[in-house]
């Protein structure tokens, strides 16, 4: 089930204009930058209210980039992390709850009898833990689809909320080069910070990531297929 969204999210994406949605995200972009100016002036409640933001904008298919980067401007590189990762996480809960309660109904339908389908949302239900943990490890896997997509399969919540912690080395990378920024304005005028050494760390974490779960999720989905034949 999650390949079936994967797949088709860049067909639905076929109807959006490119300018028209480049205006609509730059316009989001600013949006938020906006409002991290203006939790960056709340004090004590700032960390509340930004992963307040933060769940909304997981649920809502917001750009996460921009908060991410922001709370290392905000809060600091642990601060802000620690505020990403909840709030990260409590939004990948609620959409994944969404997607299991509202939508795996309709989805169900629409794959019914698809015995590839079936047997891959079995393997995904066997090995939670490991392909939520090695999906988030892995930048290939978009995360706000993954919520949602995640909510239709038989992952357990408890795999699913635990699976969350290989967010933990994005997060606090993403974290640490949106406080070389130093301001927000930097990061509203699209100047992304960068650091070669982070940049590079990123990319190896997400490529040994996405080679793993590539050859695991093969792997189960084969040998569920493989259980299901000879059981009928």
């Amino acid at each position: 089930m999650v390949s079936f969204w994967l797949m088709t999210l860049p067909t639905l994406a076929q109807g959006v204009e490119p300018d028209t949605a480049g205006n609509v995200l730059q316009s989001l972009q600013q949006g938020l930058v906006t409002a991290l100016s203006t939790i960056q002036d709340l004090g004590p409640i700032g960390p509340l209210v930004f992963m307040a933001l933060y769940v909304v904008a997981t649920v809502a298919f917001l750009p996460g980039s921009i908060l991410t980067l922001g709370a290392g401007v905000v809060f600091g590189v642990v601060g802000g992390a620690l505020y990403v990762f909840v709030g990260a996480t409590l939004g990948a809960t609620a959409a994944f709850l969404v997607g299991r309660y509202l939508a795996r109904g309709w989805v169900a339908e629409k794959i019914d009898g698809n015995a590839q389908f079936k047997a891959i949302d079995t393997a995904v239900g066997r090995e939670g833990f490991k392909i939520v943990l090695l999906t988030r490890l892995s930048p290939v896997f978009p995360f706000n689809v993954l919520n949602y997509a995640y909510g239709l399969t038989g992952v357990s919540l408890r795999d699913y909320v635990l699976g969350s912690v290989g967010m933990v080395p994005g997060t606090v990378m993403y974290v640490y080069l949106g406080s070389l920024a130093g301001s927000l304005a930097t990061l509203g005028a699209g100047d992304a910070p960068s650091n070669p050494t982070v940049t590079w760390a990123l990319r190896l974490i997400g490529l040994v990531a996405t080679v793993a779960v590539t050859f695991y999720i093969t792997a189960i989905a084969k040998k569920a297929l493989q259980n299901s034949v000879q059981e009928d």
